[in-house]
């Protein structure tokens, strides 16, 4: 037996003030636009509660617009208005502007109606509140870029490890490449580390790898300057848009650098206090050269100067000599 038979009056399917209730009673809010006059014919009273504007404010389309974050608003329009035209059900996620001047996260979760013809005749949808669930997303899109970054960094100098430092390298490489750019690369090498490692202990050492590589970031002073540890007491610097003398000056206020922070290293053989080996390579990057002929280059340089009398800069040249550069 139905409702309706159980002389219940109309059954519930004839009965619009039931669902007019049960829409009231929720906490998604109903509402309903008519496509022709983009005008609101209806949005139900938990939009007060939720924004604080009165309902008899939301007349058409711009109010609703309107009351978007500024930052979401074209995207969202766009898209809406396009997904409407396609008469395609679709939802959208903004952040909707409250009468207290605060913003609230919505999802708009819209419908097409059509008449007996097969015409749009009105879109029809809820709003629901998704505040509490954006803070949560957020929060663990927060957590993960940390984390992903976090994997970029060495955690003993907190400069870019190896990991990021291939990948940076294979960008600048692509891209000096594409606007025929100089590229160029310093790498470093603490000398006679081992034997300060012996003389002070390793976390003595630990501290000096620190000030090592802040003092070689603070060389690098242009926005797509790159500092990283290549590994152990070795550092590389990447310096796009940078021919040879150039990187040369970088590398010799490295060695400046240093020399002012006087690192006390009384066991090393070259002077008192910390000093570096430094190989530079530059390249102007064309289709046959290869990343890793480049990479040896400035490899090779670094092993010549660690070789020779350390504490001094060698340049590798296009022809695969060296010029060495005391540093006393």
């Amino acid at each position: 037996m139905t409702i309706k038979e159980a002389g219940q009056g109309k059954g519930i399917e004839d009965d619009p003030d039931f669902y007019k209730t049960l829409l009231e009673s929720t906490k998604a809010i109903p509402w309903k636009i008519d496509w022709n006059s983009l005008t609101f014919t209806y949005i139900g009273p938990q939009i007060e509660h939720l924004l604080g504007w009165p309902r008899a404010s939301w007349n058409s389309v711009e109010d609703w617009a309107e009351r978007m974050h500024p930052e979401d608003r074209k995207r969202v329009v766009e898209f809406c208005l396009e997904q409407s035209r396609k008469g395609a059900d679709h939802e959208a996620d903004y952040r909707a502007l409250t009468q207290q001047g605060e913003y609230v996260w919505i999802r708009d979760v819209v419908h097409v109606l059509r008449d007996q013809q097969g015409n749009m005749e009105a879109l029809v949808g809820f709003m629901f509140d998704i505040s509490e669930r954006k803070k949560v997303e957020i929060e663990r899109d927060r957590l993960r870029q940390e984390l992903e970054e976090l994997s970029y960094l060495d955690s003993l100098t907190g400069v870019a490890n190896r990991r990021m430092l291939d990948q940076v390298l294979e960008r600048e490489w692509m891209e000096a490449r594409r606007q025929q750019q100089p590229l160029s690369i310093i790498m470093f090498d603490i000398d006679y580390f081992k034997q300060y490692n012996d003389s002070f202990g390793h976390f003595k050492g630990d501290e000096c790898l620190r000030e090592v590589a802040q003092l070689l970031t603070q060389s690098a002073t242009r926005a797509r300057d790159f500092a990283a540890r290549f590994g152990g007491e070795e550092f590389v610097l990447v310096l796009p848009q940078t021919d040879a003398s150039a990187a040369k000056t970088v590398a010799q206020r490295c060695f400046d650098k240093l020399k002012s922070a006087d690192i006390h290293h009384p066991s090393s053989p070259v002077a008192h206090r910390i000093t570096l080996s430094c190989g530079v390579a530059t390249s102007l990057p064309a289709h046959t050269d290869s990343l890793e002929h480049f990479l040896e280059q400035a490899d090779r340089a670094l092993y010549r100067a660690k070789e020779g009398s350390r504490n001094c800069i060698q340049v590798a040249c296009s022809d695969g000599k060296c010029v060495e550069t005391d540093w006393n």
